[in-house]
């Protein structure tokens, strides 16, 4: 999935394996691992439509029925298209706000800052929040029933079936959804296309599939708009079918009768026709100002910058770092950067920065800089001290959960905002002395991006509401208003309407500059409030964006007027400082909008177009009368969400008797439609029904403390072999038969348990864990006799031998957990993770475990540096009569192992017995250098998106011990050994990611010690 604004998820995402579904049971059964606390519990209700049952908790009847009657005039617009019909009331779950969304239990897994929505494959559940404007909510909501349209076709569809959606490229998934939702008219998407016919990077299709440089949204939107531009949009629902049937290539032979190569040359040839033939069209791009922030000196994505009101400094987001979004303070006249202003990784106690559609704000003198963040499950007010880096100020804002876009006021006493209230927008004032909330706004338009006017009389800012009250209410495009402060009335100003008009900002007391894409370019344009002068202010021929149209992307310094902007070229977002001096002063027509350079070609009139033709009707669909629709109260009730396994039974048979074989399994996972409970269940069966295994448990994480039970039986056995002798048997008729006697013994073990527990996800990173249970184990040992006539087997017979008495344990735990590590390609590469844990053991064991483990991880491009110290020790009356733990495991110190007569050598030559490498406590310490050696092309030495390695350098050592008085004894002169010796060893390593299922870890060790040799060893583990 992308990281920002990903609005499904990845194909194949639904395909969960069981081993995933049991990895979410209990946080305690997870070592380390990042949490999702449940931070309030809302009350849903049921909002029946014809064809979608709405889960919401939605106190806005309005809204509610806005949004049910849209869903309903997508299912329409969409069933054209997929020619399918729901037989059953899709679920659609909505959220109040993201950090609502954040929380939620439908979805397994972390859901990103990024991501707008999500639609499931198990239940065909559309999981999503309500945002800050009304089109952008719409645009989630017909994404994401695209999504529910594809599962439900290829679940019902002959020949295919849910794991067909392997066969279907990420880009043709999401591209269809973008499509569909959006259209073949898409400044944003148009905006990327021509960034690639500049810079002579056009993909294939093929590119699309393998190359993750592609963001498949935007390029498999403008392939499907390209495709149905020559064959219609009928070819949609029988190229995806087929696609998913027979895979992409085979799709096109048969349906279209061009392969991928030709259909790519096509598509690069419609691209470069179409956009080098607008009016204005240049070679290059035409850059306006300085560029001071770029990939050169921080990332790839430079985003919302706010430049100081003294022209210094301008903090900006980016992913300079690789692993993380931070926020950075640079010289707004050279781009040096000065330091790490905030990040997640730096201050933990907050989850995420509200990144992709808000800015932060200066204060008035420059000194001080606030901020959105996303913390305990809403949003919260942050403010630096820019000279010394500290927070002095971090607050929620009394009654405004989800807030974006500050503005400070210029006498420095306020803050201007966009605050989401049950699901409405509108403007807000807070007071930074007494925390007075003033609400300024309060209607169903959508009121955004608040600036202030020079002397503080004025708020400018972008609004719907024109656009709404036209009769445009399901997709309306903002214009730019004022608000008057002292009278607290709203002047819409007359400019482009009919195009989105954003980011409005003041650049002196009559001047405000604004982003526009009116005609199909995004640029700045300037409105004088007292002349009423429009000007075009710049020719961009990509434009002046953030990661999504409502990205603020322009910042003035009110007090020298300087102007940095967020300019995107070459799939990147670049920073530039200009002056009001530097910038075009073009005149423009308000109503001069021409949406050419903004459309996906081909352009063609004589194909069927479903899909552009009903976008445009939207607004115009009859409403579903009232009595449609019926209110219900949300009852929990179990459901299958997932079922795999096979079994089978054998009969092996002779003429002195037979003998019986079964093997096979089945998972299954039950949840309620919100998740909040799960029932999760697992049978095995391995040879005799005496192997017989199963594990039944029971999730509730409907609130802050997820708890929850688990039963299980589960067989462990061994066998040994052995020679009875010689034996006479007597057949059934009566014959005698000298015959050799083999014994084979079947040694079981049963552990019967029953576990309670619970955790608290403190945050994102830390949460506590508890649990206790109870378990029995209990032993059988069997003899199988079998009877050997000249080698040939001519009987056997299963006897039961007396076996060790069973016992109960009863066993206590908890742990403190903490983890904001970053994976590479096989191991952590940036964070920390750490876990302290205590367990106590009664009954037939009596002993107590300490563990307390703790690992660091520092990213020095393009190396990481990662550090362990962990000790684990048993203590108590039969500490020392378990199997006693080995320093030698490659785990902890490689090359020590055992496991070749090389090592055996190691121990030999230095006189180390095995009995000083054992014992019940041990102490490890590892240094490693890790180099991700291929792999993401950011990321690793050489780019490839299948195979993925890391090469690491690494010192271990360890040691064992049963006391610590051992370390002082005296025992040279004994036969064996057993005073504790520390070992150490060094080596390289080269860990190897199998798709993400496995790790395979070959290295070589050179154990550190007199008479050393290197030793080649292997771990089946990813990195520590």
């Amino acid at each position: 999935m992308s990281n920002f604004l990903v609005r499904a998820r990845c194909a194949g995402r639904f395909l969960l394996v069981i081993a995933a579904i049991w990895f979410t049971l209990p946080a305690q059964a997870q070592y380390f691992g990042q949490n999702k606390p449940r931070y309030r519990v809302q009350d849903f209700s049921v909002y029946q439509t014809p064809h979608f049952s709405i889960y919401h908790y939605i106190p806005n009847d309005t809204l509610l029925q806005s949004l049910a009657q849209q869903a309903e005039h997508w299912y329409a617009l969409h069933q054209q298209v997929f020619k399918d019909t729901f037989t059953r009331k899709n679920p659609l779950i909505f959220y109040n706000n993201h950090a609502d969304f954040q929380q939620t239990t439908a979805i397994m897994g972390q859901i990103d800052v990024g991501t707008g929505g999500v639609t499931e494959g198990m239940k065909n559940r559309v999981v999503l929040p309500i945002t800050e404007s009304v089109a952008q909510t719409n645009h989630v909501l017909g994404h994401e029933l695209v999504h529910a349209f594809q599962y439900h076709l290829l679940i019902n569809a002959d020949s295919a079936s849910l794991q067909s959606i392997q066969n279907l490229p990420l880009w043709m998934v999401e591209g269809l959804a973008e499509y569909l939702s959006l259209g073949r008219t898409d400044p944003h998407t148009a905006m990327w296309m021509r960034d690639a016919v500049l810079n002579n990077d056009i993909p294939s299709i093929k590119d699309l599939t393998v190359n993750p440089r592609y963001f498949p949204y935007r390029y498999g939107q403008a392939f499907w708009a390209f495709v149905t531009g020559l064959y219609g949009d009928t070819i949609i629902e029988p190229l995806f079918i087929q696609t998913a049937r027979f895979g992409f290539d085979e799709a096109l032979k048969k349906l279209l009768k061009v392969d991928e190569k030709t259909l790519s040359g096509m598509w690069k040839s419609a691209l470069q026709t179409y956009y080098t033939q607008l009016p204005g069209y240049a070679e290059k791009e035409r850059n306006i100002g300085t560029k001071i922030i770029s990939d050169e000196n921080a990332g790839r994505m430079n985003l919302s910058p706010a430049i100081s009101p003294d022209g210094k400094y301008v903090v900006f987001l980016s992913e300079k770092n690789l692993f993380t979004l931070d926020l950075f303070l640079a010289d707004a006249k050279t781009g040096k950067i000065i330091r790490k202003l905030a990040g997640t990784l730096k201050d933990s106690h907050f989850d995420a920065f509200n990144a992709f559609e808000s800015s932060g704000a200066w204060s008035p003198d420059s000194r001080r800089f606030a901020f959105v963040v996303y913390s305990s499950g809403i949003n919260k007010l942050v403010i630096k001290d820019i000279a010394k880096g500290k927070t002095v100020t971090e607050t929620a804002i009394p009654g405004v959960a989800a807030f974006s876009n500050l503005s400070w006021s210029p006498d420095g006493k306020e803050l201007a905002f966009t605050g989401l209230v049950n699901g409405q927008s509108d403007l807000y004032l807070y007071q930074l002395k007494t925390k007075k909330v003033t609400r300024l706004t309060n209607d169903p338009y959508s009121d955004i991006q608040p600036n202030w006017s020079p002397d503080g009389s004025q708020l400018v800012f972008a609004t719907d509401r024109l656009q709404y009250q036209q009769g445009n209410s399901v997709n309306p495009l903002f214009n730019i208003a004022v608000y008057n402060l002292a009278s607290g009335k709203i002047a819409v100003l007359p400019l482009f309407t009919g195009a989105n008009n954003l980011n409005p900002v003041f650049s002196n007391e009559n001047q405000i500059l604004f982003l526009s894409d009116r005609d199909g370019y995004r640029n700045l344009y300037g409105y004088n409030t007292t002349t009423k002068k429009l000007v075009q202010n710049t020719r961009f021929i990509t434009g002046i964006s953030g990661i999504t149209p409502y990205s603020p992307a322009v910042s003035v310094a009110a007090n020298t007027g300087e102007i940095v902007f967020s300019h995107y070229n070459k799939q990147q977002y670049q920073l530039y400082r200009t002056t009001a001096a530097g910038l075009l002063q073009e005149p423009v027509l308000p109503d001069a909008i021409n949406m050419d350079a903004a459309q996906l070609p081909p352009l063609t009139t004589g194909t069927p177009d479903v899909v552009n033709t009903g976008l445009a009707a939207l607004n115009t669909q009859p409403l579903l009368p009232a009595d449609s629709f019926s209110v219900n109260t949300y009852k929990p009730k179990f459901q299958l969400d997932y079922i795999s396994g096979g079994a089978g039974v054998g009969l092996v048979g002779n003429n002195f008797g037979g003998m019986n074989g079964v093997a096979g399994g089945i998972n299954m996972l039950f949840s309620d439609m919100l998740g909040n409970h799960l029932l999760l269940g697992g049978l095995s069966l391995n040879g005799s029904w005496q192997d017989f295994g199963g594990q039944f448990a029971y999730l509730n994480q409907k609130r802050r403390i997820n708890w929850g039970a688990a039963v299980s039986h589960t067989p462990y056995s061994a066998g040994s072999l052995s020679y009875g002798g010689i034996d006479t048997l007597t057949t059934t008729q009566g014959t005698k038969l000298p015959v050799d006697k083999y014994y084979f013994d079947v040694y079981r073990t049963f552990e019967s348990r029953a576990d309670v527990f619970a955790y608290l996800p403190i945050s994102q990173v830390n949460r506590v864990e508890a649990g206790t249970a109870f378990v029995r184990y209990s032993n059988m040992l069997e003899r199988y006799t079998t009877y050997y006539y000249y080698g040939q087997a001519v009987a056997e017979e299963r006897t039961k031998l007396p076996s060790p008495e069973g016992f109960n344990v009863v066993q206590m735990n908890t742990a403190f957990v903490g983890d904001n590590s970053f994976f590479g390609v096989a191991s952590p590469l940036q964070g920390y993770r750490y876990r302290i844990g205590l367990e106590q053991y009664l009954g037939g064991l009596n002993f107590q475990t300490i563990l307390a483990d703790f690992r660091r991880y520092f990213w020095v491009k393009p190396v990481s540096i990662a550090f362990r110290a962990m000790h684990y020790a048993r203590y108590g009356r039969d500490a020392n009569q378990l199997t006693p733990l080995f320093i030698g495991n490659p785990m902890f110190v490689r090359g020590y192992s055992l496991n070749s007569l090389r090592e055996e050598d190691i121990y030999n030559q230095n006189n180390i017995s095995i009995n000083q490498v054992v014992g019940s406590k041990m102490l490890v310490g590892n240094i490693e250098v890790r180099l991700p050696l291929s792999g993401p092309e950011r990321l690793s030495l050489i780019p490839s998106r299948f195979f993925w390695t890391e090469l690491a350098l690494f010192a271990d050592g360890g040691t064992a011990f049963y006391n610590l008085a051992d370390f002082s004894a005296n025992d040279t002169d004994l036969p064996v050994q057993t005073k504790p010796m520390p070992v150490f060893s060094a080596g390289v390593s080269l860990r190897i990611n199998l798709f993400g299922a496995l790790v395979l870890e070959p290295y070589y060790a050179i154990p550190i010690q007199k008479e050393t040799k290197g030793i080649f060893g292997f771990n089946i583990v990813p990195g520590w």
